[in-house]
């Protein structure tokens, strides 16, 4: 298959408003693999995110079978060509990869490569990844490389949208937790400012009632009561600024229409189908209204980031006089005994303490291939 100028800028004019339609950036980086591929007619196609550790920490490919991406086996280390790519910053392309002095060979189960074109990723003088293709499906010239500099200035197109598909990324995962670490602060400074002036006064108000008790001890018995009006407006101030922090929406439409109408509007923001079902939940304590619906937002959250899944389903039904929360995804799932840091990076320890606070248990049941479903149990009032 080959392009002319208008309708080479047709298909690129197409594939790039297909990535426009996603959100989620793997989403996007697929359809950067999956055009490149179309594009410049080759059989593979991949791209690679660096990790800090010496592999990948995203891996897309097309062309492969998932059953032969399953033989395969675990995902590549940066070694060989796609090192040079992410070292060198230098596109690569190369007449049969198998000759060139840098290949260090690929597992039994991988496809046989032959003719290859590799580009960076970057942004600036940063390289945030490698785009690479193999085996263009044309008659080769012995000894000439299947693609042209055409396609490589094509996948070079194809790779600036892949930088900013991935900055993009990184400037909204930095925006959370900017948010995040904005609201602590805030938080902070609203609880010294209403609460510190009191403790002190306590502190100062319980010395001096320490100090009258043997010598003056109606005055000291006044001190006290000072002591306890000085808690009681303490208690109150905390009470405010943590109260404070509870979703309006939560008093206001209660749980279950709160967590409906969350759900509804990730279904239409992500290209993965977000559903939710709720059945004859009661009205909990509000401590625990708050923590189901901080465990979804965390659960729905690692799912759509995280998972690669196509479906989340959210539901929350009754037990007892308490409700049960689940978060479901067919994407990849893990091992959660095996996978380092894994409790870590999908905020499970976080999402257990907010279970335990309120007198629930929070369970996980996952494993590779099979996705991952949080459960989160609370008693009633």
């Amino acid at each position: 298959m080959s392009h002319g100028p208008r309708s080479g800028l047709a298909a690129v004019s197409s594939a790039l408003l297909a990535m426009s339609r996603h959100l989620e950036v793997r989403d996007v980086l697929k359809t950067i693999v999956a055009s490149a591929r179309e594009l410049l007619d080759a059989q593979y196609a991949a791209l690679g995110v660096p990790d800090d550790h010496g592999g990948f920490a995203q891996f897309v490919v097309d062309g492969v079978s998932d059953a032969q991406w399953k033989a395969i086996g675990p995902l590549p280390r940066r070694h060989g060509i796609l090192a040079a790519m992410l070292d060198d910053a230098a596109p690569q392309r190369l007449a049969d990869v198998r000759r060139d002095p840098r290949f260090e060979g690929w597992p039994s189960a991988h496809p046989d490569l032959v003719d290859f074109l590799g580009l960076p990723i970057r942004d600036g003088d940063e390289v945030l990844g490698a785009l690479f293709l193999a085996n263009k499906n044309c008659p080769k010239p012995d000894g000439a490389c299947g693609f042209t500099e055409d396609d490589e200035e094509l996948l070079g197109i194809l790779a600036q949208h892949a930088a900013i598909a991935l900055t993009n990324a990184r400037l909204y995962e930095r925006s959370r937790e900017l948010t995040i670490a904005e609201e602590r602060s805030r938080l902070a400074h609203e609880l010294h400012d209403a609460v510190s002036q009191k403790l002190f006064s306590l502190r100062l108000t319980a010395q001096a009632a320490a100090r009258l008790v043997d010598r003056d001890p109606a005055r000291a018995k006044g001190e006290l009561q000072q002591v306890a009006e000085l808690a009681a407006e303490a208690a109150d101030e905390l009470r405010a600024a943590v109260v404070e922090l509870r979703p309006a929406a939560l008093d206001e439409d209660g749980l279950v229409a709160t967590l409906r109408t969350q759900v509804q509007v990730l279904d239409r923001a992500h290209s993965a189908r977000v559903t939710f079902t709720g059945h004859g939940v009661r009205a909990l304590p509000a401590a625990q209204e708050e923590a189901v619906l901080r465990v979804a937002q965390e659960a729905l959250h690692n799912a759509l980031r995280h998972s690669g899944g196509t479906h989340v389903d959210v539901t929350l039904e009754r037990r007892g006089n308490g409700a049960v929360l689940r978060v479901g995804d067919d994407g990849g799932g893990f091992d959660p005994h095996t996978v380092r840091r894994a409790g870590r990076h999908l905020g499970l320890v976080s999402m257990r303490d907010r279970a335990s606070g309120v007198g629930g248990r929070l369970t996980v049941e996952s494993a590779p291939g099979k996705g991952t479903t949080i459960e989160m149990e609370v008693p009633g009032g």
